[in-house]
């Protein structure tokens, strides 16, 4: 009966665009989109061509190694120039090919040779006779050696290169799409040619100024291009990827693992982080790739497998005193060192470590340290004006005027920033205590001299220290302090709590066991909230069994800090904030009487979704993805949330979890606990307007959104009720964009744009409802505004109401004293997933399925009913 309910439902699709805002102050900008003009007249009658290619051996197996390609296409374009007609193409890297105009036949085929510049260094880099270097030929494998490659390049398809155009007419088609993915391969093709290592839509050039050292390697910043959409051009962004040292594999590795010398080496360690790169041999200057390390060390290790000749031989010698005797060659630290592996596991072949130097442009792609990915973020940043001087320098040396497809085709890329015109949205106005108002500057605002909105009261509350080095007394005294001050009844911790110190150097759950343990034994009742001190700031393995512990068996709120130094004011007021939000109480209110769109959302009772799925990290096949999603409460308040986390599988993006019917009629979906809180805590009413954010998903994935998971969601209404039709807004959030926006203006030395600068023309959609929006004051680095994209109003809010509520939303973050870059509760779903990620132990999943059965998918433990409608996540 679902399926044909589902069936009969219409495909929607994300809405047209209503118009543009006009409120607010105008501001001209810089993006960093560089136009794209199309001679007409040159693409008039003129058609993109497509073609498959297939590469094979001489013996008919296909050649499928990620690096012959563009090797082999190169060296036919450079032979058969005559044979294609002088024609250029742009090659994908894979199966395809595309010209302007056909080729001389619909089929072609060619055959290339190609040779790797070490096989013909060989010889000449040996100081040994000529029967040594014929045993040594034997030794060593030479998969480089001349290789021939039959290549067929067959027609696929064609389509007219006018569809470029087909959007400023109001339409877009696949075509359209079709001619859109060429610029973006011609591009592509543009960056290889000029030797850049292409890395989806980023190039990263093998320029020494455009890196800095880090310590696992090189941060190289280099510029992404690609062509956008609708003509809104191309743009140019910098990118940051971590490319590996040049030079000594030792000297690599003492560097990522931090050591001083080769004796503190973590070898288990090495071996994951050198295989797959590529190396170069100081003794035949060949280039390899590292499988992995031999198991004994360079003085015992003998390559007692096929020597990878044309002569299959055991060597007997061991690979030390092989390489000093037959290649004369000094090893000075590699007796006692494991040797590089470049063979396959049943054919190795060794080399002493010494004697390996890594290559230039290899991507360093294993995972990073808390440490280091902080460490990343620090040096990523960049100020506006540098960001804009390396954009300009990059699209400048690019000289996309010299590619010979662009010109054939009319195509030209300007190499100046787009001007776009922005405004700056007014700042919505906040209340705190007794309807003191707040007035934002900046995107900031503070409680000096006021109290909280809605304070709480903090009673039978205890601490607990894991931590040797706080000052306890001194903190509670501040902390009872400045909560009175902001108008929180804070009384003194009925108990304080110090951690045993034998258990220091037991597991953490077990040391969270013996502290609960401790205060069971010592409380007669259950506590109102607790303060948990622990030892370290940032991935302390204690904070999640605490939060498991504490949120699903005991039902009480609690707050983790770990203060460093002195504690200010500003510290105990921020820690204040968290509290007072957990337990109920409220920091700042909007004032709802700000503009249009807050008057409906308080006079008609509306529910406000937050949605969002995190997915576990790279190299983590089987880890559950986790679907959060917090709901509004409490209406007429727009700052009130709950949140509901379900587990999912693995990398699946929808949420499958909104409505699940039973036998029985009754609905275990996430939105049916949502509706029932809603109509519970606003007066028995049932929502009218049902307003959905959902973040992370991409512009392909909008259908689904609307005719998948919306769908869910009217359906959980539909069993609560069959004749109750609320009106829905669904709004996309993405901050994994590229665009960004400058000042311009006549200092040389811009800022960022302001808090509430909005841009929703020139280079936004040209048909579908959408815009940018940068709420925060960017302090460090350039600003990122959020791209929203609206698919679907059945309210009918005007451009502006709807811009000013998604605006003014970003003001209700009960966390901080600040606008937040995208919607509160978007925000909040971030954290509830974060944080219910960090009290799941998911050892079991931490790697690739070894069997072909799918995992089950671990189901969350329930949170305690004390906790589960409270903002628990703040």
């Amino acid at each position: 009966m679902e399926s044909q309910r589902s069936s009969s439902t219409p495909n929607k699709l994300p809405m047209a665009r209503p118009g543009t805002g006009t409120a607010g102050k105008t501001i001209r900008l810089l993006t960093n989109h560089f136009k794209v003009s199309i001679n007409r007249r040159s693409i008039t009658d003129a058609y993109f061509y497509q073609y498959n290619v297939s590469l094979a051996y001489e013996d008919g197996h296909p050649a499928d190694a990620k690096d012959i390609g563009r090797k082999a296409m190169n060296k036919v374009h450079e032979i058969y120039r005559t044979e294609l007609a002088g024609m250029h193409f742009a090659y994908d890297g894979e199966k395809s090919l595309y010209t302007i105009g056909a080729l001389p036949s619909k089929k072609l085929k060619f055959m290339v040779v190609l040779e790797d510049s070490s096989s013909n260094r060989r010889s000449t880099s040996s100081n040994i006779n000529s029967s040594d270097d014929e045993s040594d030929r034997k030794r060593l494998r030479r998969p480089y050696r001349s290789k021939a490659f039959d290549v067929e390049i067959s027609y696929a398809v064609k389509f007219p290169m006018n569809s470029i155009l087909s959007p400023s007419h109001g339409r877009s088609s696949k075509q359209f799409q079709d001619a859109i993915r060429v610029l973006d391969i011609i591009l592509k093709e543009h960056a290889a040619k000029r030797g850049c290592l292409v890395v989806t839509q980023s190039f990263f050039d093998n320029n020494p100024r455009n890196s800095y050292l880090w310590e696992v390697g090189f941060l190289d910043v280099e510029v992404s291009i690609q062509a956008l959409e609708l003509l809104k051009g191309v743009y140019s962004y910098v990118s940051n990827t971590l490319i590996i040292h040049t030079g000594p594999v030792l000297d690599f590795l003492l560097s990522n693992q931090n050591v001083r010398n080769i004796h503190g080496i973590d070898w288990n360690k090495a071996r994951r982080t050198l295989k797959n790169l590529r190396i170069k041999t100081s003794h035949t200057n060949a280039e390899w790739k590292i499988t992995g390390l031999s198991e004994r060390p360079c003085r015992e290790q003998k390559n007692e497998g096929p020597d990878g000749g044309e002569v299959v031989q055991t060597v007997e010698v061991t690979v030390y005193d092989y390489f000093i005797q037959h290649w004369n060659t000094r090893l000075d630290h590699s007796a006692n060192l494991p040797c590089i592996n470049v063979g396959k596991s049943k054919r190795p072949v060794y080399i002493p470590l010494e004697l390996c130097s890594l290559v230039s442009l290899q991507r360093y792609t294993k995972a990073l340290s808390p440490q280091q990915r902080s460490s990343l973020v620090e040096k990523s940043r960049q100020k506006p004006q540098q960001r804009m001087e390396s954009l300009q320098k990059a699209i400048i040396s690019n000289k996309y005027d010299t590619n010979p497809m662009f010109c054939s085709s009319g195509i030209s890329i300007s190499t100046q920033l787009t001007q776009v015109e922005g405004r700056v949205l007014p700042a919505p106005r906040l209340k705190s205590g007794n309807e003191q108002e707040l007035h934002p500057q900046n995107g900031r605002w503070n409680f000096n001299n006021k109290k909280l909105a809605q304070p709480t009261t903090v009673g039978h509350w205890l601490v607990t220290s894991f931590s040797t080095h706080c000052d306890m007394k001194r903190l509670i005294l501040d902390l009872i302090k400045c909560a009175k001050m902001k108008g929180i009844s804070m009384e003194n911790p009925t108990s304080i709590f110090t951690e045993n110190p034998q258990y220091m150097r037991e597991s953490a759950p077990i040391r969270v066991d013996k502290m609960l343990s401790m205060m069971r034994t010592q409380c007669r009742q259950p506590p109102k909230f607790i303060l948990c001190v622990l030892p370290q700031k940032k991935n302390c393995d204690i904070y999640g069994p605490w939060k498991q512990r504490c949120l699903s068996d005991f039902g009480v709120p609690t707050q983790c800090i770990s203060p460093s130094g002195k504690v200010n004011d500003q510290y105990l007021t921020n820690l204040l904030l968290k509290i007072n939000a957990k337990l109920g109480g409220l920091n700042s209110l909007l004032n709802m009487g700000y503009c249009s769109s807050l008057g409906l959302v308080s006079s008609k009772p509306t529910l406000i979704l937050g949605m969002d799925v995190s997915h576990g990290s790279p190299g983590q096949a089987d880890m559950p993805s986790i679907a959060a999603v917090v709901s509004s409460r409490k209406w007429p308040s727009i700052s009130n949330y709950r949140a509901a986390v379900r587990t999912q599988s693995p990398k699946l993006e929808m949420i499958d979890s909104l409505f699940q019917p039973q036998p029985n009629s009754e609905d275990t979906g996430i939105i049916r606990s949502a509706l029932t809180d809603f109509y519970q805590t606003s007066g028995s009413r049932k929502p009218e307007l049902i307003i959905i954010f959902r973040d992370g998903v991409g512009d392909s994935q909008f259908n689904q959104v609307l005719n998948i998971e919306l769908e869910q969601i009217i359906q959980a209404c539909k069993l609560r009720d069959e004749q109750w039709h609320p009106k829905f807004m669904v709004i996309v959030a993405q901050k994994n964009h590229r665009t960004r926006f400058f000042q311009n203006g006549s200092s040389s030395s811009p800022s960022n744009v302001p808090p509430g600068t909005i841009v929703d023309s020139r280079i936004c959609h040209i048909r579908n409802s959408d815009f940018y929006l940068c709420a925060h004051a960017g302090i460090i680095g350039t600003s990122r505004p959020t791209h929203y994209h609206v698919l679907l109003d059945d309210v009918g809010f005007s451009a502006d109401d709807l811009q000013q509520l998604v605006y003014s939303l970003c003001y209700t973050y009960q966390r901080s004293t600040t606008a937040v870059s995208v919607v509160a509760p978007i925000c909040y779903a971030h954290l509830a997933a974060a944080q219910v990620a960090q009290c799941i132990k998911f050892g079991e999943f931490s790697g690739s399925s070894s069997g072909h059965a799918a995992a089950p998918i671990p189901q969350l433990p329930s949170f305690h009913h004390n906790v589960a409608d409270t903002m628990f996540f703040c």
